[in-house]
């Protein structure tokens, strides 16, 4: 059977959590928390490489002819001959998809950690070692090179026809496995202002933004261009900007508060809501109906001698229970009378989405209806 979790067990966890995060709202954050400089970002990168070194458990090649092709490839730019039609019965390689982020400012020779993904039918990746694999960017060029060997965190052993698997081994990493061969650009300070993007666009947040930096470097120094989006002159010099930049993150700002929202996961069940939700006057009945279908099958023997034949009879008893629901009164100003309302209730998690959406319906519940 599976386990139920009643809404008292569930609530009481959403407001330690939204309660905590709402403290932390109310307090001054630095703005490099709140904001990121137009232009200061990662970048991704992705490339396709062999894996070798494995014990007997890559590809299978017949069925992966991606990594028979690659090999053949890659001997041919080692000097190798492959004759045509050499059909390759290898099962310690595997055709793998690297992935990095290349953050912003990395200088060629930096390295940056890999990630390893088997794209073929291969078992396991353990023991294996990655092949110079060359990492690039959106534009087609090059911007790193990995090789190395790989570092799988899962486990596993077969014998006789039993497995056993701890983890996942069709994937790894490895620390510092790529080298920058070039680097991206960063124009910052480009046409004498500097861009920065808030996290979460807010009217409220940006406006307090433009005057902690007015207040600390002199008005006019920075303007809103809209919820999201601040724009500031920049200073002409590359150690001035530096300076200014770092100062400007600094700055300490209390952001708006959040809309009141309630989210639901439907998947899980798990609802959460945040400290701006409230509840508008609403009566509220709630019960559980279900359906039990009891079958019972019977033989029917035809008399002897008889042209009859032997046939199953099915009997079926349906029962339809009601579980007594009551009215209830429902409201709250406050996150903690809100719950404390829908503990009431006696609701299941489940059952709580339901009566939430009937309320946001009902125009009682004064939040944001977010389904996930």
């Amino acid at each position: 059977m599976g386990q139920f979790f009643s809404s008292r067990s569930l609530l009481p966890l959403a407001v330690v959590a939204i309660s905590t995060f709402a403290s932390v709202l109310a307090k001054a954050t630095p703005i490099r928390e709140l904001a990121d400089f137009a232009g200061v970002r990662d970048n991704q990168l992705v490339g396709y490489g062999l894996v070798v070194g494995l014990d007997g458990s890559g590809d299978q090649t017949m069925q992966t002819p991606f990594t028979t092709q690659s090999l053949t490839n890659m001997f041919s730019q080692l000097g190798i001959t492959i004759p045509a039609g050499t059909n390759m019965q290898l099962r310690n390689v595997a055709g793998v998809m690297v992935t990095a982020q290349l953050p912003a400012f990395a200088r060629p020779g930096q390295r940056l950690d890999v990630v390893v993904s088997s794209i073929g039918n291969a078992r396991s990746l353990r023991g294996g070692t990655l092949l110079m694999t060359p990492l690039k960017g959106l534009d087609g060029r090059t911007y790193a090179v990995a090789q190395g060997n790989l570092l799988v965190g899962g486990a596993g052993a077969e014998s006789g026809g039993s497995s056993v698997q701890v983890n996942q081994q069709a994937g790894g990493r490895i620390s510092g496995g790529a080298l920058v061969e070039r680097e991206v650009a960063v124009a910052l300070g480009a046409g004498g202002y500097l861009d920065l993007q808030l996290r979460e666009a807010d009217f409220g947040t940006a406006e307090r933004v433009v005057d902690a930096i007015n207040r600390a470097f002199g008005s006019g120094v920075a303007g809103a261009v809209d919820a999201g989006l601040i724009r500031m002159q920049s200073p002409v010099n590359d150690n001035e900007r530096v300076r200014f930049i770092a100062r400007v993150q600094s700055i300490d700002v209390t952001p708006q508060a959040p809309p009141a929202r309630v989210v639901l996961n439907a998947r899980s069940g798990a609802v959460v809501l945040n400290g701006q939700v409230t509840l508008g006057a609403a009566a509220v009945a709630h019960g559980n109906l279900s359906i039990v279908i009891d079958t019972a099958f019977g033989v029917s023997q035809p008399a002897p001698f008889s042209s009859g034949e032997t046939v199953v009879v099915p009997d079926s008893d349906i029962t339809v229970r009601q579980q007594a629901g009551t009215l209830k009164f429902v409201e709250g100003a406050n996150l903690l009378e809100v719950v404390d309302a829908l503990n009431a209730l006696g609701a299941t998690p489940a059952d709580l989405m339901t009566i939430l959406e009937a309320l946001k319906v009902a125009g009682a519940l004064r939040a944001e209806l977010e389904i996930i």
